[in-house]
């Protein structure tokens, strides 16, 4: 079950919210959310409920040894128990999410035949297993968070807003939430135009862009030239964006009907000036996972430059392979680990300070590192980045391919992805903050048609359309 498919918006998200709002207290109201979840999960991945619960469980028992071990003073025993959450959470993922590369990789170096075990990747294990984690190393820096409740911990970790494609909430930003919150009608209102918009970004640029660049990949792009290759990187590049945004609309619109507040997980990436700045603004909660318990602990930048240096490089690959296990995923982190450093190094030397230079440098960068990220293999995806650079033909081929494929509505869909790339409607609400009341219920009007209209375009959209994948089911 998926945010964007019917059974999800006019099914279960509709009992559960009127269930939720008739729950007399905030126990019974977490019940039903862990109810909701499990059931939400068990839809396409019952068996894996065992094992998700299995990692709550395991790393609820790390956690209450970890506070006992505080109370104690005993640093060893604290250590010991981090180090043996980290290593289960990590072989967890590692045997799900790497043996069969691992397997593969093994194979083609040593000229051996070892069985690929082709066990299945479970939806959303990547997010959950970080979640669990961010808990015990919480716990571990801050003792006063141990929960003792275990179903406290099973909502944190299951909460299905978040649960298959994030953003990763953190345990010491969220641990008060879970018994402490309110629900009310405009925290509901808000939280239910969020996830308007999120699933308009979904459904309507998402998979536009998405139809088109899913064509385009499985051409043998040499034979078409630099054009058409264009045309597929950016398409999935925006369709990268708008569908990952998209969720994290949803997650965090739904999270607040809820009476949860999540961080924004996305602030318009592709208007930055740097690909520094890009990762302040592109998946947050992952970069700042990664910052909080990985770069920092290694040293962060408090041991010299080439050290730091070191550092960026590390937390990327890493970033790079927890999206999936494929070399490609490694490029891509290394691409903008590379990037990142060159910033601050060469970078420094030159000044430039036209924006708009600035700002089509990051997209040159995101896009280059996005098509690794979209190919199958690293092979498939420098031959798509050369023919993107050398490819100059524009044969017949192209250009029938092309006007067959963007038909008005794409180019539409595109046009419209790009200009929304930037904080347009961010801008018109500054713009309202300093005018009359008049000019605020005037533009409030028209904000609210829009979002309207965004509804009736999903409904249209889910009623007509074949084309709506999930593309999370590799992380």
């Amino acid at each position: 079950m998926v945010f964007s498919s019917a059974i999800f918006l006019f099914v279960f998200l509709p009992i559960v919210c009127a269930l939720y709002f008739c729950a007399p207290g905030i126990k019974a109201k977490n019940a039903l959310l862990i109810i909701a979840s499990l059931i939400f999960y068990a839809f396409g991945e019952p068996v894996y409920i065992l094992l998700m619960l299995a990692s709550i469980a395991v790393n609820y028992i790390f956690g209450r040894l970890i506070g006992v071990f505080s109370k104690n003073e005993n640093q060893a025993g604290r250590k010991i128990c981090l180090i043996l959450a980290v290593i289960a959470n990590i072989g967890v993922l590692g045997v799900f999410k790497y043996t069969g590369f691992i397997v593969e990789n093994l194979n083609h170096i040593n000229g051996i035949n070892i069985k690929n075990p082709n066990i299945a990747l479970p939806i959303g294990i990547s997010f959950f297993t970080f979640q669990a984690l961010s808990y015990v190393i919480d716990v571990y820096r801050e003792p006063e968070l141990e929960q003792k409740n275990l179903f406290n911990l099973v909502l944190y970790v299951s909460f299905f807003p978040q649960l298959i494609a994030g953003p990763i909430i953190r345990y010491n930003e969220i641990a008060k939430q879970i018994n402490s919150r309110k629900s009310s009608i405009d925290m509901a209102a808000a939280g239910i135009q969020r996830f308007i918009r999120g699933l308009a970004k979904k459904l309507i640029i998402a998979n536009g862009a998405g139809y088109i660049a899913d064509a385009i990949f499985k051409l043998n792009i040499g034979d078409y030239g630099f054009f058409v290759a264009w045309v597929g990187a950016i398409s999935y590049t925006l369709q990268i964006y708008y569908d990952f945004s998209g969720y994290s609309d949803m997650a965090i619109g739904m999270a607040k009907i809820f009476g949860f507040e999540f961080s924004e997980n996305f602030k318009h990436p592709y208007c930055s000036k740097s690909i520094k700045e890009f990762w302040r603004r592109w998946h947050i909660s992952l970069s700042t996972w990664f910052k909080e318990y990985v770069y920092i602990p290694l040293g962060g930048n408090r041991k010299g430059k080439l050290r730091t240096e070191i550092n960026k490089l590390i937390v990327f690959a890493l970033t790079g392979i927890w999206h999936g296990a494929n070399w490609t995923f490694l490029v891509w982190g290394m691409i903008h680990g590379v990037a990142n450093v060159l910033e601050d190094t060469v970078g420094k030397g030159i000044k430039i300070k036209n924006k708009v230079i600035k700002n089509i440098y990051v997209w040159l960068v995101a896009t280059v590192a996005f098509v690794m990220f979209r190919a199958d293999t690293v092979a498939e995806g420098f031959g798509m980045i050369k023919t993107m650079f050398t490819g100059f033909t524009f044969g017949i081929n192209s250009v029938s391919y092309i006007a067959e494929l963007l038909s008005p509505y794409y180019i539409f869909i595109l046009i419209l992805a790009v200009a929304f790339a930037y904080p347009v409607r961010e801008n018109l609400l500054s713009y309202v903050d300093g005018r009359s009341v008049k000019a605020k219920y005037t533009i409030n009007t028209v904000v609210y048609a829009f979002d309207i209209l965004l509804v009736l375009l999903c409904v249209i959209n889910l009623a007509t359309a074949t084309y709506n994948p999930f593309i999370y089911f590799r992380f």
